[in-house]
Protein backbone atom coordinates (compact mmCIF):
# COMPACT_ATOMS: atom_id res chain seq x y z
CA UNK A 1 0.00 0.00 0.00
CA UNK A 2 1.28 3.44 -0.92
CA UNK A 3 0.41 6.80 0.57
CA UNK A 4 -0.50 9.03 -2.36
CA UNK A 5 -1.12 12.75 -2.73
CA UNK A 6 -3.04 13.42 -5.94
CA UNK A 7 -2.96 17.00 -7.25
CA UNK A 8 -5.92 16.79 -9.61
CA UNK A 9 -8.03 19.96 -10.00
CA UNK A 10 -10.74 18.08 -11.95
CA UNK A 11 -12.59 16.79 -8.89
CA UNK A 12 -14.78 14.38 -10.88
CA UNK A 13 -11.77 12.64 -12.42
CA UNK A 14 -9.95 12.99 -9.12
CA UNK A 15 -12.70 11.16 -7.25
CA UNK A 16 -12.49 8.36 -9.82
CA UNK A 17 -8.74 8.17 -9.21
CA UNK A 18 -9.27 8.05 -5.44
CA UNK A 19 -11.80 5.24 -5.85
CA UNK A 20 -9.60 3.16 -8.14
CA UNK A 21 -6.45 3.60 -6.06
CA UNK A 22 -8.29 3.01 -2.78
CA UNK A 23 -9.77 -0.21 -4.18
CA UNK A 24 -6.19 -1.32 -4.88
CA UNK A 25 -5.21 -0.69 -1.28
CA UNK A 26 -3.57 2.71 -1.63
CA UNK A 27 -4.29 5.57 0.75
CA UNK A 28 -5.07 8.69 -1.30
CA UNK A 29 -5.36 12.36 -0.42
CA UNK A 30 -6.90 14.41 -3.23
CA UNK A 31 -6.06 18.09 -3.51
CA UNK A 32 -7.15 20.62 -6.16
CA UNK A 33 -4.34 22.98 -5.07
CA UNK A 34 -0.55 22.57 -5.20
CA UNK A 35 0.48 20.31 -2.32
CA UNK A 36 2.78 21.72 0.31
CA UNK A 37 5.63 20.10 2.16
CA UNK A 38 3.33 19.18 5.07
CA UNK A 39 1.00 17.22 2.77
CA UNK A 40 3.93 15.52 1.07
CA UNK A 41 5.91 14.69 4.22
CA UNK A 42 4.54 11.15 4.55
CA UNK A 43 3.62 10.54 0.92
CA UNK A 44 5.18 7.75 -1.11
CA UNK A 45 3.95 9.05 -4.48
CA UNK A 46 2.74 12.37 -5.86
CA UNK A 47 0.30 12.34 -8.76
CA UNK A 48 0.20 15.50 -10.89
CA UNK A 49 -2.45 16.33 -13.51
CA UNK A 50 -0.73 18.19 -16.37
CA UNK A 51 -3.76 18.38 -18.67
CA UNK A 52 -4.03 22.14 -18.10
CA UNK A 53 -1.49 24.81 -17.13
CA UNK A 54 1.36 22.30 -17.20
CA UNK A 55 4.22 24.80 -16.99
CA UNK A 56 2.67 26.57 -14.00
CA UNK A 57 2.03 23.26 -12.25
CA UNK A 58 5.59 22.11 -12.76
CA UNK A 59 6.90 25.39 -11.35
CA UNK A 60 4.63 25.03 -8.30
CA UNK A 61 6.03 21.63 -7.31
CA UNK A 62 8.13 21.73 -4.15
CA UNK A 63 11.78 20.75 -4.46
CA UNK A 64 11.44 18.14 -1.72
CA UNK A 65 8.81 15.69 -2.90
CA UNK A 66 8.22 11.98 -3.30
CA UNK A 67 8.52 10.36 -6.73
CA UNK A 68 5.97 11.87 -9.11
CA UNK A 69 3.59 10.25 -11.55
CA UNK A 70 2.25 12.84 -13.99
CA UNK A 71 -0.33 12.49 -16.71
CA UNK A 72 -1.05 14.67 -19.74
CA UNK A 73 -3.35 14.84 -22.76
CA UNK A 74 -1.90 12.43 -25.34
CA UNK A 75 -1.89 15.11 -28.04
CA UNK A 76 0.47 17.33 -26.03
CA UNK A 77 3.86 15.65 -26.43
CA UNK A 78 5.53 18.96 -25.54
CA UNK A 79 4.01 18.67 -22.05
CA UNK A 80 5.50 15.20 -21.64
CA UNK A 81 8.92 16.50 -22.65
CA UNK A 82 8.60 19.48 -20.30
CA UNK A 83 7.69 17.20 -17.38
CA UNK A 84 10.55 14.83 -18.09
CA UNK A 85 13.01 17.75 -18.25
CA UNK A 86 11.60 18.93 -14.90
CA UNK A 87 12.64 15.59 -13.40
CA UNK A 88 9.28 13.90 -12.88
CA UNK A 89 9.90 10.19 -12.56
CA UNK A 90 7.01 8.83 -14.63
CA UNK A 91 5.02 10.77 -17.23
CA UNK A 92 2.21 9.01 -19.09
CA UNK A 93 -0.83 9.90 -21.21
CA UNK A 94 -4.07 10.32 -19.25
CA UNK A 95 -5.57 7.27 -20.95
CA UNK A 96 -2.73 5.05 -19.71
CA UNK A 97 -2.99 6.57 -16.25
CA UNK A 98 -6.73 5.80 -16.22
CA UNK A 99 -6.06 2.16 -17.20
CA UNK A 100 -2.93 1.44 -15.17
CA UNK A 101 -2.89 4.05 -12.39
CA UNK A 102 -2.77 1.64 -9.46
CA UNK A 103 0.05 -0.41 -11.00
CA UNK A 104 2.01 2.73 -11.90
CA UNK A 105 1.66 4.04 -8.34
CA UNK A 106 2.86 0.71 -6.97
CA UNK A 107 5.83 0.77 -9.35
CA UNK A 108 6.88 4.22 -8.12
CA UNK A 109 6.22 3.41 -4.48
CA UNK A 110 8.45 0.37 -4.75
CA UNK A 111 11.26 2.53 -6.10
CA UNK A 112 11.67 4.48 -2.86
CA UNK A 113 11.35 3.89 0.86
CA UNK A 114 7.94 4.87 2.32
CA UNK A 115 7.72 8.57 3.05
CA UNK A 116 11.13 9.30 1.54
CA UNK A 117 11.38 12.77 0.07
CA UNK A 118 13.27 13.27 -3.11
Amino acid sequence: MARVVAWIPDLLFGSNVVGALSASGHEVQLTPEPPGSTELADADVLIVDLTADAAERLEALPEQRPPALAFYAHVEQDVRELAERAGLELVVPRSRFAREGAALVQRLAGASPPGAAR
